[in-house]
């Protein structure tokens, strides 16, 4: 077997929406089709992928770089040892071949877009859902039926009062959304604070509410948003400064007693143990946001939970970013903590199969195989044309 084409394109995810750094009015994507000669049930097996939102298209680096050099290797050192599959470790090593360590730019990005694709193609040849081959090969077989997600929302939106952000929450209630989180640090402190308040009242306990700097903060920013939101006892506070200023998440933990969550900015199993050996996160209580889609993907992930556990982290304090269907089908098969959800933006690439409702802050987990693209039919509609 192997692997006869592999086509990309940029999509736009534009939205009129922000957060406390940037807008998304432009924002773009990089979806791909790696299309393999194996037939299942009639069909050509082609795997899917693209990158989360927040890191824009890699067409340059994917076109240039990336898939010239898998193309060109010899299709045999791409397969497992039995011959019959591919094998995603050997194409991360592909692909990563004369690359020179650190420095890891927007090309960890191209490469998670590879990586999720191949990871597609690999489960459906097994003619099995993501999260059971990555139970079975990771996990000793244990799988999660159920998935705890959280929506990710609040977002700053030219016109939005406090009743539309209360309105925004509601929905998600609606939907069956047991915690939320709202974006701060895009406007004064104390408007911020009343806009926490709002949504509390709501949710009902600060409990199920986190709130997301995006990094925007200074020290002393960061620490009078602490001080002010120490009293609520939220779900989180999320990456209030620089994702690599570990220094500032260290004092940072002298001031705030409750959970803190960071990392979907942090792009490879190196930073990520930085991050735990010199960030001041707490395994007891804090959450660790590594996205896969943009960190080089699945192959990168596992070295990166195999570090946590190294340093005694429980895959459990682990609910990756992005809100997409691999880090679901992760967070089941290798037992993380959840992940996030994007019930109301960046579609058709946020969210989850259609017909699974989220039932109580849980999704039950769809029997596709894959990842579970085809099974989702208004990302489905974008990806199928691809593969011609």
């Amino acid at each position: 077997m192997r692997i006869t084409a592999i086509h990309e394109t940029a999509v736009p995810i534009s939205s009129a929406i922000r957060n406390a750094y940037i807008d998304f009015s432009r924002m773009t994507t990089s979806v791909v089709a790696l299309v393999t000669d194996v037939v299942r049930e009639g069909r050509r097996v082609v795997g899917y992928g693209f990158n989360s939102n927040g890191r824009y298209a890699q067409s340059g680096l994917l076109r240039e770089r990336f898939i010239p050099r898998l193309m060109g290797a010899a299709p045999a050192s791409l397969l497992d040892d039995a011959g019959t599959n591919l094998d995603p470790h050997r194409i991360a090593a592909c692909l990563m071949a004369n690359e020179k360590p650190g420095g890891h730019g927007e090309r960890s990005v191209a490469v998670g877009v590879l990586d999720m694709a191949a990871w597609d193609a690999v489960a459906k040849i097994e003619g099995k859902p993501l999260y059971r081959l990555l139970a079975d090969r990771y996990n000793g077989g244990r799988a999660d039926e159920k998935v705890f997600v959280y929506a990710a929302g609040g977002y700053y939106y030219p016109g939005k009062d406090t009743q539309a952000l209360k309105d925004e929450m509601k929905r998600y209630v609606d939907l069956g959304y047991s915690v939320v989180k709202l974006k701060i640090g895009g406007a004064a402190l104390a408007d911020d604070v009343r806009r926490v308040e709002a949504v509390m009242s709501v949710m009902g306990a600060g409990e199920k509410v986190a709130v997301d700097a995006n990094g925007r903060f200074d020290l002393k920013t960061a620490v009078d948003y602490a001080r002010a939101l120490a009293p609520y006892g939220l779900f989180w506070y999320e990456e209030a400064g620089d994702p690599l200023d570990f220094a500032l998440q260290v004092e940072l933990a002298n001031h705030y007693p409750h959970a803190m969550a960071t990392g979907e900015n942090l792009f490879s199993m190196q930073d990520a143990c930085n991050l735990v050996r010199y960030g001041g996160m707490r395994p007891e209580r804090d959450w660790l946001q590594f996205d896969c889609a943009l960190s080089y993907g699945l192959v990168e992930y596992t070295r990166t939970l195999a570090m946590l556990k190294e340093h005694g982290w429980s895959a459990r304090r682990c609910i990756p970013h992005g809100g997409h269907q691999m880090s679901l089908n992760i967070a089941a098969g290798l037992g993380l903590g959840g992940t996030e959800s994007y019930p109301g933006v960046f579609q058709p690439y946020g969210g989850f199969a259609d017909g699974v409702p989220v039932e109580r802050g849980y999704v039950r987990m769809p029997d596709a195989p894959g990842v579970g693209f085809e099974a989702k039919g208004d990302l489905w509609r974008v990806m199928s044309r691809m593969a011609v």
